[in-house]
């Protein structure tokens, strides 16, 4: 049934869970696992917290899948509630510092708190360039994080960017440009083919999460 409705768009597959057919919500969780994975990811440090959360992204959405209007995309709509669920778990480790003044600069504590990436000449294979950069991509604050894989990784537009993250797209311009400063820069002329590796999402992992998801929510449905 699934590869039959491959084509369906968002908002009618939205249409269709809602009337019932919940086993069609793995096509939304298939379309964006990746990138939800890798705005989590942004925020959350650790690969196993990061999945776990975008575990509970999905149940949440499902949850609150009535309140989804259209005025914004589906993945629009999906992204900031996986972005509300990283923060909170962020929160839940440490405490969040203010890491912006009122002008947007980055504040000094959080400079210091940047780690160097790894020279990129070091790298004998061009496949280790990935971890190299996903290394460097980390060590951005978070404000800049977030933005940078939206808009390098994720490819997003401005506009979409500034959506999820509730930024003007002018602030996404400019975080956009300084975290690419912060990056090396012979890092950034190599990172080509290997950025679309970044947080990669695919295979087994994208199955696992379906299934755990995908158990979660038949729970939810009240049984007849």
């Amino acid at each position: 049934m699934l590869e039959d409705c491959q084509s369906l768009s968002d908002e009618e597959i939205v249409g269709r869970v809602r009337a019932g057919e919940t086993r069609l919500y793995e096509l939304l969780m298939r379309r964006y696992n990746q990138r939800l994975y890798r705005t989590i990811r942004s925020v959350i440090s650790s690969d196993v917290d990061a999945e776990d959360v975008l575990q509970e992204a999905w149940v949440r959405a499902y949850e609150h899948l009535e309140q989804f209007a259209g005025r914004a995309a589906f993945s629009t709509w999906v992204t900031k509630i996986a972005l509300y669920e990283a923060f909170g778990r962020a929160r839940k480790g440490k405490r969040l510092q203010a890491l912006e003044d009122d002008d947007g600069e980055i504040m000094a504590e959080a400079r210091q708190g940047m780690t160097n990436a790894d020279d990129p000449e070091k790298q004998a294979m061009r496949d280790e360039l990935g971890q190299v950069l996903q290394s460097a991509v980390d060590g951005l604050p978070e404000t800049y994080r977030s933005v940078f894989v939206l808009r390098e990784v994720e490819q997003l537009s401005t506009v979409e960017t500034a959506q999820c993250l509730s930024l003007s797209e002018e602030a996404v311009k400019t975080r956009l440009h300084r975290s690419r400063a912060l990056l090396r820069r012979d890092l950034e002329t190599r990172m080509g083919p290997a950025v679309v590796e970044t947080y990669a999402f695919m295979g087994h992992r994208c199955d696992r999460v379906v299934a755990t998801v995908m158990e979660r929510i038949g729970r939810l449905i009240p049984r007849r």
